[in-house]
């Protein structure tokens, strides 16, 4: 019903009750009238004036009772309605997903309404937007909630039919729901605390990208690294900065073009992290192996350099080889390298006495995650590599790793159990005389408590 449609019916109705209150007004004077005339001209004059006011009284106390009953009644029910089809159910009692959208429209007036226009049309409702201006049009994305029978194609081709053009599509999930500003400051957060969060914090800023740490030398001393001006670089799927450590770091995205807003959020992060300098969380969990003996689990950094290079000097050449897989010699050359927050988290295992026994390491590799441990031969056997492994894989679920993957020997049976030991989902390929196998966690896995696992002592120590 229209404005004015509503305006002339509370006319019409205020005039008929108009007319109502004169009628009752003139026929009051009338009833008056002829009850004066027969209270004066007739013999029971003071009967019919109590009996007058008890019937006062009465319509008096009867008025009130009838207007409080009705002031707390519920609102009438409009007969359409109620011979229509029920109501439809409230948004958050049907089944929903998540998705992340970004689109380029024209930088012209009712282009996002447009497409705000088309997307309600099927019952999508747009959670968060933000825009990214560029020269030619905007880039709008977009945190939408739409019906679960809603699927990718019809949802694009809408987009694309209300003037989107290059759209990109992508579930999303309760993470994505917090608004931008709280977003990176979280990302900012992490950042700051850990230096391996660097990647991961990128990669949840941009979606799906795949991102390369370069060092600045191979380890044979020849260069890597190519030279990227202090400001970055921006190209419309490559993103280049500088590293802290002298390499550079390389960030691709072919499904859609980088924006400068992107690039300006990233740059920070970067220059963020380049002032702290590397950093490693501080924690340390105490451990109680089957024999009795207690052992250390911390996080390790480059610092940790020379006590890895003294175990690697207690380690057979066999256990060498069948980690690094190439010549023995070339061993020291790797631990730079897997010691650098940079390229991913390393594990180590102290003993009581401080003395490094075992090193486990969660390398960053591109879209994928490899994970890598060796256990000092005086160690082996005792559960050590299973509980690196369990933890290690237990990060990489934490950041949305959808595989890890170990490579090793068929040989190298103590890898292969301990793999077996994750209880995952497992994959085996042979590659080059080499056997991958792939772990695919869908979360932490659990923490079996046989023989051979670890025992977390009480109050271990948390630095």
């Amino acid at each position: 019903m229209t404005d004015a449609t509503s305006a002339r019916s509370a006319r019409r109705h205020h005039w008929r009750r108009d007319v109502v209150e004169l009628a009752a007004l003139f026929t009051a004077v009338a009833v008056a009238d002829a009850v004066a005339n027969t209270i004066a001209h007739g013999p029971s004059g003071p009967v019919l004036l109590c009996a007058g006011a008890v019937a006062l009284l009465a319509t008096a106390g009867f008025h009130v009772w009838w207007a409080r009953r009705h002031e707390h009644a519920p609102p009438p029910t409009d007969t359409a309605a109620a011979g229509a089809a029920p109501p439809a159910p409230a948004a958050g009692a049907r089944e929903t997903v998540l998705w992340r959208m970004r689109t380029t429209v024209q930088d012209e007036p009712g282009s996002l309404a447009a497409l705000c226009t088309a997307l309600a049309a099927l019952g999508v409702d747009i959670l968060s937007l933000q825009t990214h201006p560029l020269s030619k049009g905007t880039v709008d994305e977009f945190l939408l909630r739409a019906p679960a029978g809603l699927g990718p194609a019809e949802l694009t081709r809408t987009v694309a039919g209300a003037g989107g053009t290059h759209s990109w599509l992508e579930r999303a999930d309760a993470h994505d729901l917090v608004d931008a500003p709280t977003r990176m400051l979280g990302l900012a957060t992490r950042t700051a605390l850990d230096s391996a969060e660097l990647p991961l914090a990128l990669r949840q800023l941009l979606g799906r990208c795949t991102i390369h740490s370069v060092p600045a030398r191979s380890l044979t001393g020849q260069p890597l690294a190519e030279e990227v001006p202090a400001e970055g670089v921006l190209e419309e799927h490559t993103m280049k900065f500088r590293d802290p450590s002298g390499g550079s770091l390389t960030i691709e995205r072919p499904q859609v073009p980088f924006t400068p807003t992107e690039f300006a959020r990233v740059r920070a992060l970067v220059e963020l992290d380049t002032r702290l300098g590397q950093r490693v969380p501080p924690r340390r969990d105490v451990l109680t192996l089957p024999e009795g003996n207690e052992i250390t689990v911390r996080r390790a950094g480059t610092g940790d350099l020379a006590a890895a290079r003294a175990m690697h000097e207690r380690c057979s050449d066999r256990t060498l080889a069948q980690r690094y897989h190439g010549p023995v010699g070339d061993a020291d050359r790797y631990l730079g390298h897997l010691l650098s927050p940079r390229f991913g988290r390393t594990l180590a295992v102290e003993t009581a006495s401080g003395r490094l026994v075992a090193l486990g390491h969660l390398l960053w590799d591109g879209d994928e995650t490899e994970v890598a441990l060796l256990v000092e031969d005086a160690w082996q056997q005792r559960g050590i590599g299973a509980e690196l492994l369990r933890r290690l894989v237990a990060m990489a679920a934490e950041t949305g790793c959808e595989s890890v993957y170990a490579i090793t020997q068929a040989s190298n049976t103590g890898m292969v159990a301990a793999m077996r030991g994750l209880e995952l989902p497992l994959d085996y390929q042979i590659e080059e005389g080499t056997l991958v196998i792939t772990a695919r966690p869908a979360g932490p896995p659990p923490h079996r408590e046989d023989r051979t696992a670890l025992r977390l002592r009480d109050g271990s120590r948390h630095g």
